[in-house]
């Protein structure tokens, strides 16, 4: 895999087309000036920006490591937009979310992973169980898997809930170095026999520069606000710090889900 700078792409948003009230962060499907559907996330939402780096920073190294994620896309959302919306909390979210926002392709008659009616094959459940490993990614359990069957292909989705480290960034040197103690949650933990083997891959695919490609990505505007970090730059590096010694010590996490997949079967 070539290791060159990508870029995502920007598009306005022309319509709001319904809600999607899961969780807190209400996302909604909306229409864009491209004549595409998105799966928009707010950055006026509950955790804001930062479930919205999260979503990039995850979906990107997914799809780095050649798992399917649904194209991402940044969002423009204009200051007349959902002036008209008659529910007065969705106009709030609205307002709360002018400017710079985040959008997933929208994948059109998809169906949720269920657990109990497929099991995935041991290699993929073992680079999804990895890829969670090393975000993070307290999301993927059997209650919500964020997986979705589409073209007969499983696609990710939703990893706002990943680098939680990042909301306080308390110890954040530190948590990079630990195994992920939720990792036994995780939907796909039973059939993931083939960590380690994964494990080399993955690491030689993270290189330094395809992480930092990846934390470049992140507009200035979402690494503002309540932040420990004196600049924009400051705060990029982080993460890229962050992912670069997670890799680094990817051994450790592997060997706890293994030992975490043991106690269940």
């Amino acid at each position: 895999m070539s290791n060159t700078q990508q870029q995502l792409r920007t598009v306005n948003v022309t319509r709001y087309v319904m809600p999607l009230r899961e969780g807190g962060s209400m996302p909604a499907i909306a229409e864009a000036d491209d004549g595409f559907l998105y799966v928009l996330k707010f950055r006026g939402a509950g955790q804001g920006s930062k479930a919205l780096i999260a979503e990039l920073i995850g979906g990107e190294i997914a799809r780095a490591l050649g798992l399917h994620i649904p194209e991402i896309v940044f969002a423009t959302l204009d200051e007349a937009f959902g002036r008209t919306e008659g529910d007065e909390e969705i106009q709030d979210l609205l307002k709360a979310s002018v400017g710079l926002n985040l959008g997933l392709h929208y994948l059109s008659g998809s169906i949720t992973f269920d657990p109990a009616v497929t099991t995935l094959d041991e290699k993929l459940a073992s680079q999804i169980v990895w890829l969670d490993s090393l975000l993070l990614n307290v999301d993927r359990t059997a209650r919500n898997t964020n997986m979705l069957w589409w073209n007969k292909e499983l696609w990710l989705i939703d990893h706002g809930a990943a680098l939680y480290f990042h909301h306080s960034w308390q110890n954040w040197e530190e948590k990079a170095t630990q195994p992920f103690a939720k990792i036994k949650d995780h939907v796909l933990l039973p059939s993931a026999s083939k960590l380690h083997e994964i494990d080399a891959g993955y690491r030689a695919i993270l290189t330094k520069e395809r992480i930092n490609n990846i934390v470049s990505l992140i507009p200035d505007v979402w690494l503002s606000g309540n932040t420990p970090f004196a600049t924009a730059d400051e705060h990029r590096q982080a993460y890229a710090r962050f992912l670069e010694t997670r890799v680094a010590y990817s051994e450790t996490f592997v060997k706890d889900a293994e030992h975490a997949r043991e106690a269940l079967v």
